[in-house]
């Protein structure tokens, strides 16, 4: 069973809370998954892998853990246990010291040290996951600054709320902006915007080792940073104060409030200023401060930021591919680069979901890295002799971020990439602009997207005329069923009156939006964004307000998977779209390998190439002669009519005169894994023993309280036929083919077939009296892929329809002698199928494990079923979609024109 750390996170809040010295030990090992047999071991003093002794413990390749006096130096204890024979002969992992009012503990292999107060032990659970077998994200030469000044920021917040209220929005806003402003500082020092070591050495110097004074410290330090240098008042200040330069840009502009801090605190500044903070990564150390403020998402530090070539699928097609064309057939003249230099400087850049700044970051770097290849090419050609300075400025940068501390980190870090940027621009031309004073950082806006005007945030124009404006970021995804009322409302706000708002994803708001904002300029947009939006009835619900005023899908990845650089990975599928007025190129990426693209005529809302059709649910199939489709049987019975295997055993036992009423009942679930299960099937049961039968009657008096408990007044009438299903769609005779309504992504075909008339559908597909001809169609390649296209999901399986998928798709035209061969061929996969009892045909139709007999089946069949549509063959899936969607317009332009 996987680790719940969720649940270990609140077993370790109780612990905390209990403080029973006497168990704490044995209960904090069995919340990291500690086997009980290991407790008893280590209570007894057991075997040879455990020692205990006066409270404290050893379990070999796992934790030291000593309790200590009040007013021992846990450190000096700790640093004991670290240096003991013992620690690196057991291979100890974890030395942990604690009177119950702090904790010390060390990671051996990690080499990191957790320096809490007891209370505060819970929120910092991650340090020891190792313990349960989740070993932490290996640091890396690319961050690992940013990891440890997470964790080390994380324990400093800790420490600070526990003797500090911070409730009111004001507080909170203060205290993040307190935050930043460290952080800035402790930048600084390590960049030679101060003086090295400079604002550690004036706390050391300055401030009582007991922390009472050190707020009094950081409100006159600020105040300082906020003083021009040639300040009058500069005059009067300390030196330990005066010295510090002006900083301005705004970050110290206001002042706010500053929290208390005990001794504890000011060790942790001291600790997190030793850190080498010249070589934090602004890319993604935003974002993971953004994390450690919620202590229960510390586990999963490596997870909170998006990697760099995630963020270049987004950005290279919107305009970095566009300004690298440009750079092409501009470096062999002076004037073009130099309007290419002056077209950079038009630009603006807007994240209308930015978080900590990640996305604004990148651009900006890749825009400097740009920038600086153009002075390059200008100073190829030699025709001039000048000092090029950078005119990019993070004034062209907007975002909208409705997390407070989220938008404070985004202004810093932007600063930071600026930093950044100017020292490698100073390595490849000798010189730069000064980082101080700051200059005024990104129009970052903290407030909600949703409700916020966009041009009020980033104008698309100014008094030279129209800007070039790029829209990017990953919104959220929230899917109808998931949505709080908070989420609806904004939805309600964006759509307005549109009747089918109630079908839309969270994240159409931002579509929506961003196409009005598109309107009548030189704006391009380009989201992360989940697929559902090209799924399902989602398609002909959205698509329509956004395809139109000359608005096309400028270039598209239809399916990535979206992670970053963590060790377990934090992956989603989504799709990255891209949005432009009159695009003179479209570009349609591969779905295997997203380096690759073709150039398209157009890319319809499905994300494949051809026109904007949209496939609209049909009652009843698009062809005439096809068989219907139905859905399967449901009972509405509150579990009165259904039976377990224990149940029908019993009754088999103890009444058989009920076996003939009893069917086997299929979903789904076991119909794909060959599970069983059975029903009541009683529409033929005589009034007497519906009447009489004691246990009968108990079951459909179950069913009936249950009925008549709904909210539905359907419902409540089918009280009074109890032992009926709500919904009988059952055939009477013959067979009947089973399509699952849900199935995995994974699978190259929904597996269906056909069972008896006397098998009870459950709530699935069915289609009654179906032969082998439309097994075998709606088995092959050709309808799984329109399935894989136009069907909705439920997560990420596919949800088979019988209005948006069967009824739709395009059927060949066929001759007797076509239809006889298809069916030949899918009574070859049923008698393939037959050759393996023992499998399910969840084994059978896993992709990885798929018998090649049936496989090789299965090819033959769907090459048939193609050769029915055209003769040259089809190259791949996409061309088989593109060539079904052009029959589709076909066949439903004729039918609307017989309607007509």
């Amino acid at each position: 069973m996987a680790f719940d750390q969720t649940k270990a996170f609140t077993q370790l809040e109780v612990l905390v809370k209990e403080k029973n010295k006497d168990t704490f030990f044995f209960d904090f090992m069995l919340a990291f998954k500690t086997p009980r047999a290991t407790i008893t071991k280590l209570k007894k003093n057991i075997g040879s892998d455990v020692s205990s002794h006066n409270g404290e413990f050893r379990l070999k390749n796992k934790i030291h853990f000593k309790p200590v006096p009040v007013g021992s130096d846990l450190h000096i204890e700790c640093d004991n246990l670290k240096s003991a024979t013992s620690t690196t002969k057991e291979h100890i992992r974890f030395v942990f010291v604690t009177d119950f009012n702090d904790v010390v503990a060390y990671d051996t292999k990690a080499k990191t040290l957790l320096d809490v107060e007891f209370v505060d032990l819970h929120k910092n659970y991650a340090f020891f996951l190792p313990l349960a077998g989740i070993e932490k994200y290996e640091l890396t030469d690319e961050h690992p600054a940013d990891i440890k000044a997470a964790y080390k920021l994380g324990q400093l917040c800790d420490v600070i709320r526990r003797h500090n209220t911070i409730g009111t929005p004001e507080k909170i806003h203060a205290f993040n902006v307190f935050l930043t402003r460290l952080l800035f500082c402790f930048y600084a020092e390590d960049t030679g915007i101060f003086a090295e070591n400079q604002l550690i050495t004036a706390v050391q110097n300055t401030t009582d080792k007991n922390g009472s004074d050190l707020d009094a410290f950081f409100t006159h330090l600020f105040r300082v940073l906020n003083l021009p240098n040639d300040a009058i008042e500069r005059a009067n200040l300390p030196s330990h104060l005066a010295s510090f330069p002006y900083v301005n840009g705004g970050l110290f502009a206001v002042d706010e409030w500053v929290p208390k801090f005990t001794g504890k605190a000011r060790r942790m500044i001291i600790e997190a200023g030793s850190l080498e903070w010249d070589k934090i990564n602004p890319d993604i150390f935003g974002s993971m401060f953004q994390a450690v403020i919620d202590p229960k998402q510390r586990g999963k530090l490596g997870q909170h930021y998006t990697s760099v070539p995630n963020i270049m699928k987004v950005i290279k097609p919107l305009f970095l591919d566009e300004f690298e064309e440009a750079l092409e057939k501009a470096k062999h003249s002076t004037k073009k680069l130099q309007a290419l230099l002056f077209r950079l400087q038009r630009t603006r850049y807007c994240d209308v979901a930015c978080g900590s700044g990640n996305f604004l970051i990148i651009i900006y770097k890749e825009l400097r890295h740009f920038e600086m290849k153009v002075f390059k090419a200008l100073d190829a050609l030699g025709e001039q002799s000048v000092m090029f300075m950078s005119g990019i400025r993070l004034s062209q940068f907007y975002g909208i971020e409705i997390d407070d501390f989220a938008h404070e980190i985004a202004l810093l870090s932007l600063w930071l990439a600026e930093n950044q940027m100017n020292k490698l621009f100073e390595e490849e031309f000798g010189h730069s602009e000064p980082m101080l004073p700051l200059k005024e950082s990104g129009n970052i806006v903290h407030g909600n997207a949703l409700t916020l005007d966009w041009e009020q945030v980033c104008p698309k124009r100014d008094e030279q005329g129209d800007l070039e404006v790029y829209v990017c970021g990953n919104p959220p995804y929230l899917g109808t069923r998931n949505q709080k009322q908070s989420h609806k409302a904004n939805v309600s706000q964006v759509f307005g009156n549109y009747k089918l708002k109630g079908k839309l994803d969270y994240i159409c708001c931002w579509f929506y939006l961003a196409r009005k904002y598109m309107e009548r300029s030189n704006v391009a947009v380009s989201f992360v964004t989940t697929n559902s939006i090209f799924q399902g009835e989602q398609v002909a619900a959205f698509w329509p307000l956004i395809l139109m005023n000359d608005v096309k899908i400028h270039f598209a990845y239809p399916h990535i998977v979206w992670e970053n650089n963590a060790k377990d990975k934090a992956a989603v599928h989504v799709s990255i779209i891209g949005l432009k007025n009159h695009p003179k190129t479209i570009k349609l990426f591969n779905r295997e390998d997203d380096g690759l693209y073709q150039i398209v005529n157009n890319i319809n809302p499905y994300l494949i190439d051809g026109k904007n059709i949209i496939v609209h649910p049909q009652r009843s199939s698009i062809h005439s002669g096809v068989p219907k489709m139905l859905k399967g049987s449901y009972p509405t019975d509150g579990g009165g009519l259904i039976l377990n295997l224990e149940q029908k055993k019993e009754i088999e036992s103890e009444y058989p005169e009920l076996c003939q009423f009893i069917r086997q009942y299929v979903g789904s679930e076991e119909f794909i894994n060959s599970k069983q299960r059975w029903c009541f099937w009683l529409k033929d049961a005589d009034s007497a023993t519906l009447k009489n039968h004691a246990y009968l009657l108990k079951r459909l008096k179950h069913v009936e309280t249950s009925r008549l408990n709904s909210s539905k007044q359907k419902t409540r009438e089918l009280a009074n036929t109890p032992h009926l299903f709500d919904e009988d769609r059952q055939p009477l005779e013959g067979s009947y083919l089973f399509i699952p309504a849900v199935s995995s992504e994974r699978r190259n075909y929904v597996p269906i077939g056909f069972l008896p008339s006397t098998t009870i559908a459950y709530t699935n597909l069915i289609v009654p009296n179906a032969d082998t001809y439309a097994f075998a169609i709606l088995t092959s390649e050709m309808h799984n892929d329109w399935m894989r296209t136009v069907a909705g999901r439920l997560e990420s399986r596919y949800r088979y329809s019988a209005t948006l998928v069967y009824n739709t798709f395009p059927w060949p035209e066929v001759s007797e002698a076509q239809k006889s061969k298809i069916s030949a061929l899918g009574e070859e996969i049923l008698l393939t199928r037959a050759d393996y009892p023992d499998k399910t045909l969840a084994q059978l139709y896993d992709p990885d494990k798929m018998p090649e007999p049936l496989h090789k089946a299965h090819r033959e069949l769907d090459l048939a079923v193609e050769q029915l549509y055209r003769d040259k063959p089809f190259e791949d899936a996409a061309e088989r979609v593109a060539f079904l969607f052009k029959r589709y317009e076909k066949l439903i332009n004729t039918k609307e024109g017989n309607h007509a």
